[in-house]
C-alpha cells in the first residue's frame, strides 16, 4: 500500500527497505521526513494535533501518487502521514520515492511533498503558551506547488 494514515510512528529504515525490496531496477531512493517543530510563527509549540477525514484523506493521497507516477513513469512512491497528538521532534510524514535514476527520485519526492502540503486534507492544531490555534495553509506552499504547473485549491479559495 503506497499510502498510510496512522497514529503510530514509523521507522525510516524499515519503510525504505520494504519499498526497495526485491527490485534491482531501483538505482535511487529519495526521502523526506517532516517533524514537529518546537517553535512556529514566533510562539513555542508544546504539541500538535492532526485531524483528517478517514477514507477521503487516503483517496486524496492516492491521487497524489497517481499524478506523480504519471509525471515520472516507473517511480514507486510511499506516503505515511501521522494523525493524532504529536510532540516536538515527533515524525509527522514520510514521503519516499524510488526510480532508476536520482533526478526522477529527487524531483518526484519534492513534487509529492509540495502537492501533499497544499492539497492533502489534514487539519493541524498547535498547542502554544497562548492556547490552541489552527495552522492555516501558507502562501509559500501554494507557490511551491505552482512551480509544478498546479494551482492550489487553497489559492483558488483565497485562503
Amino acid at each position: 500500500m503506497p499510502v498510510r494514515v496512522q497514529t503510530e510512528d514509523f521507522d525510516l529504515t524499515t519503510e525504505v527497505a520494504q519499498l526497495r525490496a526485491n527490485n534491482p531496477a531501483i538505482g535511487a531512493v529519495a526521502c523526506f521526513v517532516g517533524t514537529v517543530r518546537d517553535l512556529n510563527d514566533g510562539s513555542a509549540v508544546a504539541g500538535m494535533e492532526l485531524e483528517h477525514y478517514p477514507g477521503m484523506t487516503e483517496k486524496s493521497l492516492e491521487g497524489i501518487v497517481v499524478e506523480a507516477q504519471r509525471r515520472w513513469p516507473g517511480i514507486e512512491v510511499l506516503i505515511i502521514h501521522r494523525v493524532g497528538k504529536l510532540a516536538p521532534l515527533d515524525q509527522i510524514v514520510l514521503v519516499a520515492t524510488t526510480s532508476k535514476h536520482r533526478g526522477d527520485a529527487f524531483a518526484s519526492c519534492e513534487f509529492v511533498m509540495d502537492y501533499l502540503k497544499s492539497e492533502a486534507p489534514f487539519w493541524k492544531k498547535e498547542e502554544t503558551g497562548h492556547g490552541a490555534r489552527w495552522v492555516d495553509a501558507r502562501e509559500s506552499d501554494d507557490t511551491a506547488l505552482a512551480r509544478w504547473g498546479v494551482t492550489s485549491t487553497n489559492a483558488a479559495k483565497g485562503t
